[in-house]
């Protein structure tokens, strides 16, 4: 990751998950990975006390919000995710242009 913009954090859930992966493919023998993560997402569900995961993930997000301000304070830039939303966002605004004029176009037409 050297250079690289710093990771996201895992959720409190993915800490879990990766923790008790392997003892699930141990329960299921034989089950397909979509099986084991569907699994995991009902025993998950079933826990009540999430205290401890929740407490890692929330360390973990402050590790990487410091890892982020310094990235940012040495001169990184913010060049990923951004531009491609961006751009997928402005793609449906010209497609419904074109509908508008299709319908203008259909209006003088019965006129």
């Amino acid at each position: 990751m050297a250079g690289g913009r710093p990771k996201r954090p895992l959720s409190a859930y993915m800490l879990w998950l990766n923790e008790n992966r392997e003892q699930i493919k141990k329960d299921n023998p034989g089950s397909k990975v979509t099986d084991i993560a569907k699994r995991g997402g009902e025993l998950w569900r079933a826990i009540k006390d999430k205290t401890e995961w929740e407490q890692k993930a929330v360390k973990m997000k402050e590790e990487y919000n410091k890892a982020v301000k310094e990235y940012e304070a040495n001169g990184g830039t913010d060049t990923g995710a951004g531009k491609k939303r961006k751009s997928k966002a402005a793609k449906p605004a010209k497609k419904a242009k074109k509908k508008e004029t299709s319908e203008e176009e259909e209006e003088e037409e019965s006129e």
